[in-house]
């Protein structure tokens, strides 16, 4: 008997030493979004974890009987639950308080480990979905013009957003910063058809945030950047089922609905879960022209999670079409002119033009103008993380991308009559003595009276279908000792970039107005013989005026290193990577030129490709080299500062072959050095930071457009070195606990310190511009902003300020500062009483542009040497003030 009690004594005791655990759980923030990095332990014992990126975590423990549960983040209270470990699975959901500042923000950008903003030795800013939502924003402009350093401008509508990143010169399409989803950006070779990365998918509701990392290590990781990298984080569904319906008016025909729908796929005991965005869209706006903006972008995830990591597949669809506004005349000082109705013209987009076809040697050639910026196609990208232990983890993503693309570019006032004139002044001007004429408008029989205004405009179709192949793949190895850590991360990653640059032109006459319909004219010249001069409004048929075909690849190469010690944090990384890509450029006939005038314009043939191509190979190789470093000084302040040399491989439509295997200049990469530092400061009432900066680009490859006879083409060719030095701080200081004053400030003073332009017309190489402001960047620009909210009643009021610039490099013309107001409020409605639901209804407004209506964003960047002080102007307004009304239900 004692010898059985004794066993049965020994099993007991030896199942209580070695029985393990396990707990698992989620830890989310108050609005619901899950924590990263999150610290959670058994409290009194060595076991615990940390948060993966959805929040979740997982770990066994020997330990038995009642424990304290003990959750961290800095920036959030301290959660603390009693729990039972007797062998059966253990499951927590945490949900953390939020007592700390804003730059206590998880960073998922551009690092190999989860980490504050004010723990980061870069200059991180992050917008949360809920924030992006109350926007009713229209276009990647709104959401990041209030980024410190950033100036956006979004004159153009919905897609197309021109994106100048602090100290550097750009012509847009996001090339020195790229612009990704979930780690991975949407084209990977930047402007090898110079259309913008966000022609390629819309914001929507299914995201977490974003986040824009400047400097330092954005070099390193992924597809690499010489300024940094603006990240979207998809929301992927979790073990609480979150369904969202996002409901948007606007005046001037807009509606808008938004959806996210996020849970558990199978039963209780599932580990896959899903997660499903997207929006429907229809409006005449913000300018009415005829052609509406319309479409549907849906994208969706599946993630798989299994002991050791997780499989994640992403994928998108979007078929949309989004007009876009094109600098217009404006008066000598710059305002809107009167059109023959009266209204001031904002727009020459006509309506009249849908449909528009003809004859080409080619066949038969239909315009796709009506659809504006035109995208249709999507994505696939697996997302796989696995640990071979708590300190060797695994990363890669591997994407696929297609689509068909055309961009549709209006050019209102650009030809030899490109600023408004009296019909009776036009036929003088391109008939001299003629014996008399006929116009009427398209369509109709109704004659446009004599004194009328009437304008010459061009129209581009760029056709620019596009294929993406990328994939990335690290492995992160943790070293602890007594006097730290290292994070080692290895990484690749590899791309193939293949597009289209194929286009067509032609000109149109019309009147003068907002929507303007066209203008048939005929005159009888001087010789008695009739002449069609235009015919369904287009009295040029310029046909095909590109035929280009491009491809690159990318393979690099990157080690870091992310040392944690007792007061210091150091980040050190190299990244090695080589380039190759393909130029073919097809021949085309040009327009045959009759003498007889008599002859009409159907019989005139159009440009179009005879079939040759003419084609030259280019590669390079470059390093990148960051190097940064942070020191907490105490707990309220951290003293950071950052270093890289960067490089930008210059766009392949820059280098056309001149014959085959030969190009007319040597292809190189574009140096890049940024230096940077400062102070972060987090306390509970003010956090931000204050910095100082410098940059420099070496051997920019730019090329200026502008018009030759009919046609838009290449104008120059231009080799730049610019610098910048500067000073920036941003902040957010709690008035009240529910009330918060934010804001950015930025000083920069940049010049050109090099500029050698080659004539592509004429020939001859000159040097201009030295010394000289870079074009479109600021000296001076802020953005403050009064937000409210106590999860019943919500406001902000917000101004973006961008200071003078100048339009071009030559300095002619310097456009004056915009500010831009936004007013917005909501209340939100608790449709359930029980206290925990999450079920509810915000009903909110929101006021764009509240109190100008009349500035400039551009000048027009292909008509660079217009004078300041001439009788017309042309420039791209900013977009008119818009009210939307939303209603948000989340259940």
């Amino acid at each position: 008997m004692k010898k059985t009690l004794l066993t049965l004594v020994c099993i007991i005791s030896f199942s209580a030493i070695f029985a393990q655990t396990e707990v698992k759980g989620t830890v989310k923030d108050n609005s619901g979004d899950g924590i990263p990095g999150a610290s959670i332990i058994i409290k009194g014992t060595t076991s615990g974890g940390t948060s993966d990126i959805d929040g979740n975590f997982s770990f066994t423990t020997a330990a038995v009987g009642e424990q304290t549960l003990q959750v961290s983040y800095i920036g959030f209270t301290t959660f603390e639950k009693k729990i039972n470990l007797n062998g059966i699975t253990v499951k927590v959901g945490v949900v953390l308080q939020e007592g700390g500042a804003e730059l206590d923000e998880i960073v998922l950008t551009a690092s190999a480990t989860f980490r504050s903003q004010k723990e980061t030795p870069m200059s991180i800013s992050s917008m949360k979905q809920k924030e992006i939502t109350k926007l009713s924003a229209n276009s990647q402009a709104d959401i990041i013009r209030s980024i410190p350093g950033i100036t956006a401008e979004g004159g153009g509508g919905e897609t197309a957003t021109n994106v100048f990143v602090r100290g550097l010169p750009s012509g847009g399409q996001y090339v020195f910063n790229p612009l990704q989803y979930d780690g991975m950006p949407l084209m990977s070779t930047f402007g090898l058809n110079s259309s913008a990365h966000d022609v390629y998918a819309r914001p929507d509701i299914g995201f977490k945030g974003i986040e824009f990392v400047r400097g330092g290590s954005a070099v390193l990781y992924g597809a690499g950047s010489v300024a940094g990298i603006i990240n979207y984080t998809s929301k992927t569904g979790d073990t609480n089922a979150e369904n969202i319906v996002n409901v948007e008016w606007a005046d001037k025909g807009r509606l808008k609905t938004d959806f996210y729908s996020g849970g558990k796929l199978g039963g209780e005991d599932s580990n896959t879960y899903y997660a499903f965005t997207g929006f429907v869209r229809k409006d005449d706006g913000p300018i009415v022209t005829g052609m509406p903006t319309k479409g549907v972008q849906f994208r969706a995830n599946i993630k798989k999670k299994f002991e050791k990591g997780s499989f994640t597949i992403h994928g998108q669809f979007i078929n949309d079409k989004a007009q876009f506004f094109m600098p217009l005349p404006l008066d000598g000082d710059r305002n809107r002119i009167a059109g023959n109705d009266g209204e001031p013209v904002s727009q020459l987009l006509s309506g009249e033009l849908a449909h528009t076809s003809f004859l080409t040697a080619g066949g038969a050639y239909e315009s796709p103008i009506e659809d504006g910026v035109y995208t249709a196609g999507g994505y696939l990208m697996g997302d796989f993380n696995y640990n071979f232990s708590d300190d060797l983890k695994f990363k890669s993503k591997i994407k696929y991308a297609n689509y068909q693309h055309n961009f549709a570019l209006y050019i209102g006032g650009n030809g030899n009559n490109g600023n408004p004139i009296s019909l009776n002044d036009y036929v003088a001007d391109i008939a001299p003595g003629n014996l008399g004429y006929s116009a009427q408008y398209q369509g109709n029989s109704t004659a446009i009276n004599g004194s009328d205004l009437v304008i010459d405009n061009l129209h581009i179709d760029r056709l620019r279908p596009m294929t993406d192949y990328s994939g990335e793949a690290s492995l992160t190895k943790t070293i602890e000792n007594n006097k730290g850590s290292h994070n080692i991360t290895a990484g690749v990653y590899l791309a193939r970039t293949e597009a289209e640059d194929v286009n067509y032109q032609y000109r149109v006459l019309s009147e003068f107005n907002n929507n303007p319909r066209l203008v048939n004219l005929s005159y009888i010249n001087a010789a008695g013989s009739n002449v069609i001069y235009s015919d369904g409004g287009l009295y040029n048929r310029i046909g095909m005026t590109s035929n280009n075909f491009l491809s690159q690849e990318k393979t690099a190469f990157y080690i870091t290193d992310e040392m944690v010690f007792d007061k210091w944090r150091f980040d050190a990384g190299i990244r090695i990577e080589s380039t190759s890509g393909t130029f073919s450029k097809g021949g085309i006939i040009e327009s045959k030129v009759y003498e007889d005038p008599s002859l009409t314009a159907e019989l005139a043939n159009v440009n179009y490709a005879d079939g040759s191509f003419t084609r030259a190979n280019v590669s390079a190789t470059d390093w990148a080299l960051s190097l940064a470093g942070l020191y907490n000084l105490n707990d309220d302040v951290n003293l950071y500062a950052n270093f890289s040399r960067g490089f930008f491989f210059p766009q392949i439509r820059g280098f056309a072959p001149i014959a085959t295997g030969v190009t007319g200049s040597k292809y190189d990469s574009e140096k890049i050095v940024q230096f940077e530092a400062g102070a972060k400061l987090g306390t509970e009432k003010l956090s931000g930071s204050l910095a100082a900066y410098y940059v420099s680009l070496k051997d920019r490859i730019k090329i200026t457009q502008g018009y030759v006879g009919s046609s838009l083409v290449d104008l120059t060719r231009s080799e730049q070195n610019t610098s910048t030095f500067g000073i920036e701080a941003n902040w957010s200081y709690k008035l009240t606990n529910n009330f918060d004053f934010r804001g950015s400030a930025t000083y920069q003073r940049h010049e050109i310190t090099k500029n050698s332009d080659e004539d592509l017309v004429n020939g001859g190489i000159t040097e201009t511009n030295v010394g000289n402001k870079l074009a479109r960047q600021p000296n001076f620009l802020t953005s403050l902003g009064l937000h409210y909210d106590n999860n019943k009643v919500d406001g902000l009021f917000s101004l973006n300020y961008t200071g003078n610039k100048f339009a071009a490099d030559n300095n002619n013309v310097e456009l004056k500062a915009i500010s831009l107001f936004r007013l917005g409020a909501g209340y939100t409605f608790n449709l359930n009483e029980n206290e925990d639901s999450d079920e509810n209804l915000r009903i909110g407004f929101s006021v764009f542009n509240l109190f100008d209506d009349s500035g400039i964003t551009e000048g027009d960047p292909r008509n660079v040497n217009q004078a300041g002080d001439a009788e017309f102007f042309n420039g791209r307004p900013i977009l008119p003030r818009r009210v939307f009304i939303t209603a948000t239900f989340n259940f």
